[in-house]
């Protein structure tokens, strides 16, 4: 069982993703981001995100209803069909979800998320929120009967309202019901990186000891994604990879030895 993770970059290459995905002869299933689309659509639409970051120092996009239209639009919508349709048209019988539909991913709605504005904590409630559990029964139906799936946000509250939540966070749930063997991250470096802002940087193997040393060193997106990190490997029992997801074959370059192998 392989899980494949392709962040939402505009320098991802999906069509070499793809084409690599026809060649693999296991089980498989796609989480998707599509932040840089979103971001297009927000500015033509004059619809900008608003970022907010916690006081324990995590950045969040706050999600009211026009955000959640904003990931229907660019997320569920455009993003998630032109990966099916790439699907498709090499020879992989893809479905595209959301967390949504058939409950597949559910998720508790964040209570709030307490900032710092004006020397004052306030709280921000949004439609925003982490996943729970999956419809394990759902997955197992299509991957045993050779269906790809293709997953993106939005995933549902307990009363079944869309809420955004991070891909991360979701990967560690699947992983949680599915077990994989492997799972790689597709991103827009060329993996992780000893400085962010130096490409030359890359860390070949970090050690969960490693993983908790850069979280508690980060800030921001990087520390969530970090702490992301550290509860897949607390579920144990998948190789997870970081790796370019910008190369000419991303996945078969991350499954042959390219990137960061964590664990």
């Amino acid at each position: 069982m392989l899980i494949i993770k392709i962040g939402g970059g505009a320098g991802i290459n999906l069509e070499g993703i793809i084409t690599d995905l026809a060649a693999v002869r296991e089980p498989s299933l796609i989480v998707h981001g599509a932040n840089a689309l979103r971001d297009e659509l927000a500015d033509r639409l004059n619809m900008p995100k608003q970022v907010v970051t916690s006081v324990s120092g995590y950045d969040s996009v706050l999600s009211d209803e026009a955000a959640i239209d904003m990931i229907l639009m660019s997320y569920a919508g455009l993003r998630n069909k032109r990966i099916v349709e790439l699907c498709q048209r090499h020879g992989i019988n893809a479905v595209g979800l959301t967390g949504i539909d058939g409950r597949l991913v559910q998720g508790a709605r964040n209570t709030g998320i307490r900032v710092r504005e004006g020397g004052k904590t306030l709280i921000k409630r949004d439609f925003s929120g982490k996943p729970r559990s999956v419809n394990e029964p759902l997955l197992r139906l299509l991957l045993d009967n050779g269906y790809v799936p293709v997953l993106s946000i939005p995933i549902c509250d307990e009363a079944g309202f869309a809420i955004n939540s991070e891909n991360d966070d979701i990967v560690v749930s699947l992983h949680a019901a599915l077990r994989a063997d492997r799972i790689v991250q597709l991103i827009e470096a060329p993996g992780f990186l000893a400085d962010p802002d130096d490409e030359r940087s890359l860390l070949a193997q970090l050690t969960r000891a490693d993983v908790e040393r850069h979280e508690a060193q980060a800030s921001g997106r990087m520390k969530r994604k970090l702490l992301a990190v550290k509860r897949l490997l607390e579920a144990g029992g998948a190789g997870l990879v970081i790796a370019d997801g910008r190369g000419r074959t991303p996945l078969r370059d991350a499954l042959n030895g390219a990137g960061t192998r964590i664990g």
